[in-house]
């Protein structure tokens, strides 16, 4: 049996290793390491996929929202509504702008930003909402946008753990994961459903003006060389992740597919393991699995860590620690702010190893320690 990671790059890297190799010598060899062609061919088929107007790459996720966030127009003080429990990138650049986070508590089961604290949340300075796509489903997007549209409100999707997932609206329609919004969000870290080879990310939106907007930011807020109308930073997507991006994408579905096998054998193991809670599905969203995570009740959860560990089975906490007790925001005063679902998820949850390469043997060997552990330790 092969070594257990939590996420397996270099098995997944060797069944298109021709492919991918000849596509970074053919960009070293043309020394198009900046803006290079495969920038705007991965562009393109990314839009296709996404069946979205507008994708603006960039140079990691946590740039992505912070551009999205500029491009909005909001103002030093203005409140942006966000969920404590997530990475901290999402609630990162709020603060780093000047801008209030206003955190919202997490629906119990999906582990999604909960509609009905939105509302409760809206002051007369709250500009912005930014709900994430938690583990790779959707948040309730169509009670979202209309609290959004009620109040007047800029929605910017947090897609990084999410891309490739698709949400159906109460009409029928279909949509992607992060092109609902007026800003779609994503990272291409390289343990992500769609990973480069090092950092990217990008922007989407179907608003001509926005995205205009997005990319003059993004290109140190120029349009013409040595013009530059706005503030902005240097974020791009550099030629090499490109080419890997555009290799990769074309097997996004597999690896989503993929994930969602190895989801369903853990559901299969765990379904009759009372101390275990299974991923909620949200019936809106398919769920491309970036992270499986249970929630845990009456199991030592650093005793079972450790224990896997000892057997050679990673684990990680995603989160233990939510972004309203972050000393990061500590000049907020929100860490005794009364999110009841999220500080208790903080200590149940735990993700096992689910990526596109795990093999049945794996699968077999992990399910069978954890539950050993809880039937011997109940």
């Amino acid at each position: 049996m092969k070594k257990i990671q939590m996420v397996d790059l270099q098995s997944q890297y060797r069944k298109i290793k021709t492919e991918i190799d000849a596509a970074i010598i053919d960009v070293i060899e043309q020394a198009n390491f900046i803006n290079g062609p495969e920038v705007g061919e991965f562009r393109s088929d990314l839009e296709k996929y996404l069946n979205v107007k507008h994708v603006i790459p960039c140079a990691n996720g946590t740039d992505a929202l912070q551009i999205a966030l500029m491009a909005l127009g909001l103002k030093p003080g203005d409140e942006v509504i966000t969920p404590s429990f997530t990475y901290i990138a999402t609630t990162e650049v709020i603060a780093l702008l000047h801008l209030v986070p206003v955190f919202v508590d997490v629906l119990p089961d999906t582990f999604c930003i909960d509609p009905s604290k939105i509302e409760e949340a809206i002051t007369p300075k709250t500009k912005a909402i930014v709900p994430v796509h938690l583990y790779g489903q959707c948040a309730d997007m169509d009670a979202i946008l209309e609290i959004a549209k009620k109040h007047q409100l800029a929605v910017i999707e947090d897609t990084a753990q999410a891309i490739g997932a698709t949400y159906t609206h109460k009409d029928g329609t279909v949509s992607k994961a992060g092109t609902m919004g007026d800003v779609g969000c994503t990272s291409f870290f390289p343990s992500k459903n769609l990973g480069c080879y090092g950092d990217g990310g990008a922007m989407y939106t179907n608003d001509a003006h926005l995205a205009a907007t997005l990319k003059k930011i993004a290109n140190h807020g120029q349009v013409i060389k040595y013009h530059h109308e706005v503030v902005g930073c240097n974020s791009r997507l550099d030629t090499i992740q490109a080419a890997i991006l555009k290799i990769k994408l074309k097997d996004l579905d597999n690896y989503c597919a993929a994930r969602q096998k190895v989801a369903a054998y853990y559901d299969a193991a765990f379904e009759s393991v009372k101390q275990i809670t299974i991923p909620a599905r949200n019936p809106k969203s398919s769920h491309v699995f970036h992270q499986y995570t249970v929630k845990l009740e009456g199991v030592d959860r650093t005793a079972l860590v450790n224990y896997l560990t000892e057997h050679g089975i990673p684990s990680m906490v995603y989160y233990p620690l939510p972004a309203h007790k972050q000393g990061m925001f500590k000049a907020f005063g929100k860490e005794n702010q009364d999110l009841p679902i999220t500080n208790l998820l903080t200590t149940q949850v735990l993700s096992f190893p689910i990526h596109t390469e795990m093999e049945v043997a794996q699968l077999e060997y992990i399910t069978k320690h954890i539950i050993h552990f809880i039937n011997t330790n109940a």
